[in-house]
């Protein structure tokens, strides 16, 4: 029975609310809380706000309702209060749910009314939907049916506009087709199926009929513009073919042969009229004066033709009709097998045209003079004015002629720069201009459409220069002049040929009427072949073994020939034969552009060669047992006075020469050479301070010999009879550093090394200074040593009475002494002099310093 009780009790209060009150009201009868005084209550406490229940409640509204944080919240109210809020609240909450029903009752009893019966009512909604769904069905399908007869009806409409668009294009071909004939006066097909039926009979062969009659002399002379508006026409022509093509018309490939007819004939016409035209322009034979208005005619011509090739695309057939015409003909006549071996005649008129040094000057030995350094020639002279108009009085571009008009060679290709100059200059300027011109308004599609019929179109413009001149020219000397001109196995001759034909073509680049067409003409095949026909590794070999030979002879000499210095010449005849080995490497009689490379490497191995070759005479240090020191101390200061000669000329020959000519070298590329070639000359200017020290111990030891009287100097005085105070330094002490004036020709007419004062002077005289005065010190030393001894052995001597009175005199020797000492003085100060005026820092010296510290504390 108990047990039931407390499970009704717990299910009515799941927190046992109330046995938790009863708990606490039993503790709080039990144990009495002591009364506090009203004194002791803290002020300063605030009483917690009660704020009731309400559905705003956070712990009560939370996702999660948590039972200790509820309590802890309303900590403040005892649980017996507690309780009663929680059965307030729920009265609460019941009393609310009973509202919220009883207001929504009659609504929901409501609906419940009025949805009664309306399932059969929605069965009979069902039965319309599906006719009505049937029927739209239906106008959908008649309404399709509409359209795709309305949409077969549109397509058809515009596959008949299309064909009668392609009839008329077709109706367009046939006219311009027509209208080209008639303007070429070239026979239609029915005109040719007439005459064929007139002449049946005869069995004639009738052939499509071009006639043109050259009688009537206006047609003649507007010949250049018909055939112009001709090719615009054609032009036109091949634009609605091309058009009619893509739609794959039969009727294109049937009418094709008669358009290749008409492209065939209006390029044989304009091939006939611009011959015409050059020879009226290039013919200088006429036997009558040709006005300025004839002349400025032609020209009208020659750009009408011109501007007609271009309009076509036949810019090579214009260039073969030039080739044809005018080149060729000049280049057959002057350039053949024996055209160098000629004799010329003396009388030749000097032109006006300017000419530049091109030519190299007369031979001579390579390796026996200071060679010419080489002078570069820029590849054209660049013109503001690229382009010229096409008046007669307009200044063409002037010929550059060669000089040396004594060499076969050239006075050949003076005659080719004087023909281009005249001839065909002003064709080149006129056909640039035309290329400029049409180039700027040229379509892609227009040059697709000429693609297919122009034969052999490298590019889109004229390159007479290239594919004319030069192509000419260059295979007339390949092939006829070729045994001559490229004869590798004369290195004279060769270069001389070599200089000659790269000015002629300098030359020539300088009658292009642009940059372009020089470049043009530098890429063409016949030009790298040219430029291969040049054996120039071959030329390299050759000179290599004639510049090493000679260097490799004098150095192989067993006997070292020294030779007067003048100037800045070299003294040795090695240091002379290396100079020119590099010198020659970039001379004019014997540098190639082209070849710099082998010259720069061949100019690094002559400056290490020395440096190699050192060991050999001219450097090599020699003894007393082989040689004197006079000639050790000459063939020293040669070889010092040649290296530091070769290191002032190589640096002036790298500023002024190769850094000048050296091709196509960049800031970086020069500076890493300049310090190759400056390291090559830092091996060979390394061996002068061991060079130095030889000449330093040769004149040190002279110097020193000298100083040998310093050791009589107390012996001498003790000798003399004439006991006077001295007040001049010792005779022999300008002596001691006379040997190295007499080096360096100080107060004499020469010396050897007399053009090293400048340089090594200082440096020389110091350190041989330096060990003269060691030597000088080590020479005092040792008199005072025996000095020492010998007043210790007179004190060991004990003075006796004499009865004659001869006793040695102290005052004497005292007296003796300070002459000696003054003396000493005297000659060290005029030794400090003396070095004073070889340069030498007498004052900052220390040996020095400590030598007159010596004796001027002496007590010798």
């Amino acid at each position: 029975m108990s047990t039931n009780s407390d499970t009704d009790l717990s299910f009515r209060d799941p927190f046992r609310l109330d046995r938790l009150a009863d708990e606490l009201a039993t503790r709080e009868s039990t144990h009495p809380a002591p009364l506090r005084l009203s004194g002791e209550i803290n002020s300063t406490l605030e009483l917690p706000e009660h704020v009731p229940l309400s559905h705003n409640d956070q712990f009560l509204s939370a996702k999660d309702f948590n039972v200790e944080q509820f309590l802890l919240s309303r900590a403040h109210i005892s649980l017996p209060d507690l309780r009663t809020e929680l059965r307030q609240y729920l009265a609460k909450l019941k009393e609310e749910l009973v509202k919220l029903i009883n207001d929504d009752y009659e609504a929901f009893i409501s609906l419940s009314t009025d949805l009664r019966d309306e399932g059969a009512r929605l069965e009979r909604l069902k039965y319309p939907l599906e006719s009505l769904k049937g029927s739209a069905l239906e106008s959908k399908t008649a309404l399709q049916a509409i359209q795709n007869d309305i949409h077969d009806k549109l397509t058809k409409r515009a596959r008949l506009r299309e064909e009668k668009a392609l009839l008329h294009l077709l109706l367009k071909i046939s006219e311009s087709v027509l209208r080209l004939e008639s303007l070429l006066l070239i026979s239609s097909p029915d005109q040719i199926s007439k005459e064929s039926m007139e002449m049946n009979n005869a069995k004639f062969l009738i052939f499509p009929s071009h006639s043109e009659d050259h009688s009537d002399e206006k047609l003649r002379g507007n010949r250049a513009k018909h055939l112009g508006r001709v090719s615009a026409e054609y032009t036109q022509l091949l634009y609605y073919v091309r058009k009619a093509q893509d739609e794959e018309c039969a009727f294109t490939r049937e009418i094709q042969w008669r358009i290749d007819r008409i492209h065939a004939t209006l390029s044989s016409d304009l091939d006939q009229l611009f011959a015409h035209t050059l020879a009226l322009i290039t013919n200088s034979k006429s036997d009558y004066k040709v006005s300025d208005l004839e002349k400025n005619k032609w020209m009208a011509d020659l750009t009408e033709c011109l501007k007609t090739y271009d309009a076509l695309g036949l810019w090579r057939d214009a260039e073969d009709v030039i080739r044809r015409e005018v080149v060729r003909p000049f280049v057959k006549k002057t350039i053949y097998p024996g055209a160098l071996a000629e004799s010329h005649s003396p009388i030749v008129p000097r032109t006006p045209f300017h000419s530049s040094g091109a030519s190299a000057p007369p031979m001579t030995s390579t390796l026996s003079t200071h060679q010419i350094p080489y002078t570069p020639f820029t590849a054209f002279v660049p013109r503001t004015n690229l382009y010229y108009s096409m008046d007669a009085s307009t200044e063409m571009p002037q010929a550059q002629l060669l000089e040396n008009t004594d060499d076969p060679l050239t006075r050949l290709l003076n005659r080719i720069l004087r023909f281009v100059e005249r001839d065909i200059s002003r064709i080149m300027v006129t056909s640039e201009k035309v290329s400029m011109k049409s180039g700027s308004s040229r379509s892609t599609l227009r040059t697709s459409l000429l693609s297919e019929t122009s034969r052999c179109i490298d590019n889109d413009e004229f390159q007479i220069m290239a594919n004319v001149i030069w192509a000419e020219i260059a295979q007339s000397i390949m092939s006829d002049l070729g045994t001559v001109v490229f004869a590798a196995g004369r290195a004279n001759e060769f270069h001389k040929h070599y200089e000659t034909t790269q000015a002629f073509i300098r030359s020539l680049e300088h009658l292009a009427p642009s940059i372009e067409a020089v470049r043009a003409m530098r890429q063409h095949p016949l030009y790298l072949a040219f430029e291969r026909r040049w054996q120039l590794p071959v030329y390299f070999q050759l000179r290599w073994k004639e510049i090493v030979g000679a260097l490799e002879d004098t150095f192989a000499a067993e006997t070292v020939v020294q030779t007067t210095r003048k100037g800045g010449s070299y003294i040795m005849p090695q240091g002379s034969a290396a100079w020119m080995s590099m010198t020659a490497c970039w001379s004019s009689e014997i540098y190639i552009p082209e070849l710099s490379h082998r010259f720069w490497r061949l100019t690094l191995q002559g400056t290490v060669s020395q440096n190699q070759t050192r060991g050999t005479h001219p450097l090599e240090p020699v003894t007393d047992a082989t040689a004197s020191d006079d000639v050790f101390l000459q063939r020293c200061s040669a070889a010092i006075i040649d290296i530091k000669t070769m290191e002032t000329n190589v640096g002036i020959l790298w500023r002024q020469t190769i850094s000048v000519i050296i091709p196509d070298a960049s800031v970086e590329e020069s500076l890493e050479m300049e310090s190759a070639l400056q390291e090559s000359i830092s091996q060979l200017t390394s061996i002068i301070p061991s060079t130095c020290k030889d000449i330093v111990t040769i004149l040190t030891k002279r110097c020193c010999e000298g100083l040998l009287h310093v050791r009589s100097i107390p012996s001498q005085f003790r000798a003399m009879s004439n006991k006077r105070m001295p007040a001049e330094p010792s005779y022999f002490m300008g002596t001691v550093l006379r040997p190295i004036k007499h080096y360096f020709a100080i107060g004499v007419a020469d010396g050897p090394g007399s053009p090293l004062k400048d340089s090594f002077l200082k440096e020389i005289s110091s350190e041989i200074f330096d060990n003269v005065t060691q030597k000088y010190i080590g020479y005092l030393m040792a008199m005072k040593k025996t000095e020492e001894g010998l007043k210790k052995l007179k004190k060991g001597k004990k003075s006796t009475f004499s009865l004659f009175g001869n006793a040695p005199n102290l005052n004497d020797e005292a007296k003796d002494e300070e002459r000696i000492r003054t003396q000493m003085i005297l000659d060290v100060e005029a030794f400090g002099k003396d070095g004073e005026s070889l340069s030498v820092e007498v004052g900052t010296n220390k040996h020095f310093l400590a030598l007159k510290e010596m004796v001027y504390a002496s007590d010798i």
